[in-house]
């Protein structure tokens, strides 16, 4: 088991003592296959997307070497057009189970990498990773449409679908914020990147109209603040909002209204979004309101529905429930290539053009 020692910097009163945390940790190292991969669990599938989180979750925890294990198995099954597949079976590269090709699951390596450079100073890595990052984020921005948006995704075929996602967008944006950094590191600026970022933030920001409605999902509510698209008044009346909607006192967060079901990932995503507009208090409530989905052996479950027939939903714990746990925790634990990834420091500012 990883030595609670590693792990003292993620202690939160009321979520994780030194040693649960080293056993969250050991539980997705248990996941994680010899090759790198991360499925969501050994026999489910693996997404890229899904797949990182869990890797940045590692490194929160000082498993530098196993994360840059799973950015390695990125760098090896990357496709010749800078995707990955939506779903490999158990994290197989050669079982693809969804050749649909994300555009917020291919942006989202952009992420994960400067996370890893930033906990570790790897300067070999983040040379290793970049051909990786720019075909990646070429590949994401031949989805970029005239309004700013990005398409959901390549059908297996190629066909591109124009349709844009609030929330996958947004993950696209810090995505995008991420990947300008690594080439500021690296002193190769990419001026086309800054406007494609611009224009997205713009479109989250000001135009709801160019994405697919999905206001009944909690992810569409709080991701433009995670994101970095909206700050400050924007990105509080936006929380305040829908507040009430979402938050079930005690239990978490919805993840689609007007379900009874509260999901571990949910919340500790919202709790990072709170972190990040400076309401470490609310984030914290948060994240303590979850521990009901922790598991024997220091995982959560993925989701509990309660009214009618009350019952954890559905019997599954993931590595991503548990790496959102974690990055949460990290955030407000203060570790500081946490802190900088999701609360923008040494990330690019400004971009969003004041028209359009």
């Amino acid at each position: 088991m990883t030595s609670p020692g590693r792990t003292e910097h993620l202690v939160l009163p009321g979520v994780l003592t030194a040693e649960q945390a080293a056993e969250t940790v050991a539980g997705i190292r248990a996941m994680q296959r010899e090759d790198g991969a991360i499925p969501w669990f050994r026999g489910h599938h693996l997404d890229p997307w899904d797949h990182t989180e869990a890797a940045m979750a590692l490194d929160a925890a000082g498993e530098h070497e196993a994360a840059a294990r799973a950015y390695e198995w990125l760098l090896r099954h990357q496709n010749p057009d800078g995707s990955w597949y939506a779903a490999y079976h158990d994290g197989e590269a050669g079982r693809p189970t969804d050749r649909g090709r994300e555009s917020n699951f291919c942006a989202y390596i952009a992420v994960g990498v400067w996370h890893h450079y930033l906990a570790t100073g790897d300067e070999g890595f983040l040379d290793r990773m970049w051909p990786a990052v720019f075909a990646a984020i070429e590949f994401v921005l031949e989805l970029q449409q005239p309004g700013g948006q990005i398409g959901w995704k390549r059908e297996a075929d190629g066909t591109p679908v124009n349709d844009a996602l609030l929330t996958g967008s947004s993950s696209v944006h810090q995505a995008l914020r991420c990947a300008l950094a690594i080439a500021e590191e690296r002193e190769e600026p990419q001026p086309d990147w800054e406007l494609a970022a611009g224009a997205l933030a713009h479109a989250i920001r000001k135009h709801p109209e160019r994405f697919l409605d999905k206001n009944h999902y909690s992810m569409d509510w709080y991701y433009p603040v995670l994101g970095g698209a909206l700050t400050g008044a924007e990105a509080k009346s936006r929380i305040e909002e829908s507040w009430d909607d979402f938050v079930v006192p005690g239990l978490g967060v919805r993840c689609v209204l007007p379900n009874p079901w509260v999901t571990g990932g949910e919340s500790c995503e919202l709790a990072l979004a709170l972190w990040v507009m400076g309401e470490s208090d609310r984030a914290l409530e948060i994240l303590q309101s979850v521990q009901h989905l922790r598991t024997e052996g220091g995982m959560y479950w993925t989701g509990y529905v309660f009214e009618g027939n009350r019952a954890v939903w559905p019997e599954e714990v993931t590595s991503w429930t548990a790496g959102a746990l974690l990055l949460a925790v990290a955030a407000l634990g203060g570790d500081e290539a946490t802190v900088a990834v999701f609360g923008g420091e040494r990330l690019p500012v400004g971009l969003a053009p004041d028209c359009c």
